[in-house]
């Protein structure tokens, strides 16, 4: 090589816009050009004698003795550095090494920092569009779009399961397949308002399943928007809400049973207190709580039947269980199973509970060796027939007037279209009450 061509070399390497460098295996440099003054931004005499390593804190993908046995055995090493500039930025480079002689490197550099940068916010993207898609291929909602013509364009696995058609089945064919005939308006009126730009959010509306099932679904229409920001179709996101809308049917409809049943346990305890007398206010008090108690314990009965009714040897039992406790045999139920219906049942209850608290004051209760028998008979017609008898109580004396728990055993009888008949035998009282459940 002519000097006139070295020297020419020389200047074209000096002034080039990659940075270039020369250093020794032992660390100082030798040679920076302008490119390399520009991307580091160290003069020419800043960098010349200093280690190019230790200035520009080189950050090697490997161990640097490995690039040194590299360049005495190749003569070549390449690969990604990272160099920290004057002003504290780092930069990455893509670096080629060539072994010139006596120890001597020429180091060029390719600034690949802003590429870099793009490629990370690319896989970054990448990987979102990835989690977008993942998200809306597993969503359990319907996501599915069209094109302005109503032709469905893309249909997820939640559209799938929600309507029935697989995504080969329906990608081509116009959204219509899943509206019901009935309701065919609805889209065109859709169409019409992505067309304006709006959106519709949470719209309740009825669709039809591929085996022609009907489902209540709550839909989000969106318009897509091209590069250019004109609208080129929707996106539409489907939720199936029919289990919903059931459980707020049941939910409206026990609210309106409780409503009901409260209103009717509430006239129920009315009615027992106007019925309730006493001659003494602590007589009275006494009376009230004892039906209402009666009242409460056939409620509990209810629950077990989710309010169907109750059985009526449970209600016996309930009332009778102060008496059964004290004395085994004092009290004998006996008759078939009978469910009765809330209002008869409430009745019945308050019937049993007068005539358990009379025979406790004033019949076969209140002496030690007194018994009662309670039994029924129930007929296909629905005719119920009760039997209460005591036995081994006080003398009885037939009462010259109804007392206050007859008057309202007969007035609870009454309302069941029924009667009673009280026996006043010596050995006890007999009580015939007919009612029709």
């Amino acid at each position: 090589m002519t000097a006139e061509r070295a020297d020419r070399l020389g200047k074209l390497i000096t002034l080039s816009y990659e940075p270039m460098l020369v250093w020794r295996f032992d660390g100082p440099i030798e040679f920076w050009n302008a490119g390399a003054e520009r991307l580091y931004g160290f003069a020419r005499d800043e960098a010349i004698g200093r280690s190019s390593h230790s200035l520009l804190q080189t950050k090697f993908p490997v161990e640097f003795a490995e690039v040194i046995l590299r360049l005495r055995s190749d003569g070549y090493w390449s690969g990604e550095l990272r160099h920290v500039c004057k002003d504290g930025r780092e930069v990455i480079v893509d670096s080629r090494m060539q072994l010139l002689g006596n120890g001597t490197v020429l180091e060029a550099n390719r600034d690949i920092t802003e590429r870099k940068r793009i490629d990370a916010a690319l896989r970054e993207n990448e990987e979102r569009l990835r989690w977008a898609a993942s998200i809306v291929d597993y969503s359990d909602d319907a996501i599915v779009s069209k094109n302005l013509d109503g032709v469905i364009t893309s249909w997820n696995k939640g559209a799938e399961r929600v309507f029935g058609y697989a995504a080969e089945e329906a990608i081509g064919q116009p959204i219509t397949i899943v509206i019901p005939k009935d309701r065919q308006d609805e889209e065109r009126t859709i169409l019409t308002r992505i067309r304006r730009g709006e959106l519709i959010d949470h719209f309740e509306t009825v669709r039809q399943r591929k085996d022609g099932s009907l489902i209540v679904i709550s839909l989000t229409v969106s318009p897509v928007k091209s590069a250019s920001g004109e609208i080129v179709g929707a996106s539409k996101i489907a939720r199936d809400i029919s289990a919903q809308k059931r459980t707020q049917e049941q939910i409206a409809s026990l609210a309106r049973e409780a409503e009901h049943r409260s209103k009717n346990l509430l006239a129920n305890v009315l009615a027992t207190v106007r019925l309730s007398h006493s001659e003494t206010v602590q007589g009275l008090k006494q009376a009230i709580e004892g039906r209402i108690r009666a009242l409460a314990n056939v409620h509990s009965l209810f629950v077990q039947t989710r309010w169907i009714g109750a059985e009526l040897s449970a209600i016996a039992r309930q009332e009778l269980a102060p008496y059964f406790e004290k004395v085994e045999g004092r009290a004998r139920i006996d008759g078939p199973q009978v469910l009765l219906e809330p209002n008869a049942a409430q009745s019945i209850a308050v019937i049993l509970h007068e005539l358990a608290t009379n025979a406790a004051k004033y019949g076969a209760l209140s002496s030690a060796d007194g018994r009662i028998d309670l039994s029924w008979s129930h007929e296909l017609n629905g005719r119920l027939e009760l039997r209460w008898s005591e036995i081994g109580g006080p003398p009885v004396k037939t009462p010259t007037r109804d007392g206050f728990g007859g008057q309202i055993i007969k007035q609870l009888t009454g309302q069941m279209n029924g009667k009673t008949q009280f026996d006043w035998r010596v050995e006890g009282l007999d009580c015939k009450i007919t009612v029709q459940t």
